[in-house]
């Protein structure tokens, strides 16, 4: 059954199963688990808790800096939606760093654009493939297959974006449907995206929190609860509502964006896919070289995953661009800054590197 999180009831339909808190594990013993091949990643979720004061302050300083841009962003990707879309829309976000973002431009899409858009959050697992209940879900509720666009915040690597088109071919040649398998993002970094607001690598703000800015929803879950014809899982962190970000920040992002649209839409910016995916694929064998790594899932390029990394995996170093507070950049690193230093994770500059940041897992061979 869909519910909403924390979000009104309309922005989003999460088209999860709500499970009850298990045993959690520990963030070491996850990478231990998942690197010794025993556990799947998606089997097992680490404790989430309350963002501190000081991280908090900072994610505020995030909002003042970038939700101008993010909202911009978000208008232009409604834009390309629009004119690639005849008649009703379906966003169906990848839970959960693309949940705002779909709240975002669907809203965009109603109130600025005029056109009729429903959003569905679903999940999307590594090796796993999308949901395909919920995709059968959304089809059952009489939503076209052409209606369909899929929605995330950015890519790393572009690993999601390339699940995504193999896994939704898999399920069109299963149920002969047509569902564009392609993806659309605010950043996409890697090249692998279908449609991109940008290129650039900027700090998103909603990739610096985890439930409180996603509807209180925790990273999705594919364990041995969720039977064939299930969502995938999900916790909701219900105690965290007094420190929910998620609607206030939504709300921020459609008002600047309805304040931006009022002197025109953004034109769409010449991304060149195949530049940044070459670029992605040097940097990747360089920093195997460079560090010692044999699994290119051990390296997360660009500030959103950098984060990622830091707030629920075990780091073994962050790489920064920007050497220091005189340059234009370094806010927007702040708050790797704070989770480096509350983890004790070494910080390196590399005023070669092509991303603001990335960020390297620790081995579970290294001990």
């Amino acid at each position: 059954m869909s519910f909403s999180g924390s979000y009104r009831s309309g922005e989003v339909d999460f088209l999860l199963t709500r499970l009850q808190a298990q045993e959690f594990t520990s963030v070491a013993e996850k990478e231990r688990l998942i690197q010794s091949g025993r556990r799947h990643y998606s089997q097992m979720l680490s404790p989430e808790s309350v963002p501190s004061a000081r991280y908090m302050a900072l994610f505020e300083q995030a909002c003042r800096a970038n939700n101008a841009r993010m909202a911009a962003d978000c208008l232009r990707l409604a834009a390309l939606v629009a004119a690639r879309r005849a008649g009703p829309i379906t966003i169906v976000s990848l839970a959960r760093a693309g949940t705002p973002v779909g709240v975002v431009v669907t809203r965009l899409l109603r109130e600025v654009l005029g056109r009729q858009a429903v959003h569905y959050s679903v999940s999307i697992v590594r090796d796993r493939g999308i949901d395909g209940a919920a995709l059968r879900h959304i089809l059952a509720e009489g939503h076209a297959p052409e209606s369909i666009v899929f929605v995330d915040g950015w890519t790393g690597k572009g690993v999601i974006a390339r699940e995504l088109a193999l896994s939704v071919s898999a399920f069109n040649a299963a149920h002969g449907s047509h569902i564009d398998n392609g993806l659309y993002v605010l950043s996409d970094l890697a090249g692998a995206a279908a449609c991109a607001a940008s290129g650039d690598d900027y700090l998103i703000p909603s990739s610096i929190l985890n439930a409180t800015v996603s509807g209180l929803v925790s990273r999705t879950v594919l364990d041995e609860r969720i039977g064939p014809d299930d969502f995938h899982g999900c916790v909701y962190y219900g105690e965290f509502a007094e420190h929910d970000q998620s609607q206030r920040f939504a709300d921020a992002l459609v008002e600047l964006a309805r304040s931006q649209a009022g002197a025109g839409l953004p034109a769409a910016q010449a991304l060149d896919a195949a530049q940044a995916a070459e670029r992605s694929r040097s940097y990747l064998a360089h920093a195997m070289r460079r560090y010692g790594i044999a699994d290119v899932n051990l390296i997360k390029p660009g500030i959103g995953e950098a984060t990622r990394v830091l707030l629920r995996r075990v780091p073994r170093l962050l790489v920064l661009r920007q050497p220091g507070a005189a340059d234009a950049a370094h806010p927007a690193l702040a708050h790797l800054l704070v989770l480096a230093e509350e983890k004790q994770v070494p910080v390196e500059i590399d005023p070669a590197l092509p991303y603001h940041a990335v960020s390297l897992i620790r081995s579970a061979s290294d001990g």
